[in-house]
């Protein structure tokens, strides 16, 4: 999985490409815990991500809930593949998508 991140401020923004998965999602946790601090707005671009396992959605509610408590988080460009796997668990409720 490739990480690109670009701040500005206090706005976050990261594109992941390829998978989020068990192997893969350490490194994204690990990208995040040095990169929240004093981020009040996170935007996560999805357009490159081709799957998402249980690991990965672990992830992202493990950010949004962080996020909550910091400011404000969306998901955008999702693909259709990835969007299923949020529908049928129930995270199109939780995330702000766009």
């Amino acid at each position: 999985m490739d990480i690109e991140k670009q701040k500005d401020g206090k706005k976050l923004d990261i594109k992941l490409a390829g998978r989020l998965d068990t192997k893969t999602a350490p490194e994204l946790s690990e990208v995040l815990k040095d990169s929240l601090t004093d981020v009040e707005e996170l935007t996560f671009d999805l357009s490159e991500l081709i799957y998402i396992s249980s690991a990965g959605l672990r992830i992202i509610l493990s950010t949004q809930k962080t996020m909550n408590e910091q400011g404000s988080m969306k998901v955008t460009n999702v693909q259709d593949i990835v969007m299923e796997v949020f529908e049928s668990t129930g995270f199109v409720d939780i995330l702000t998508i766009e």
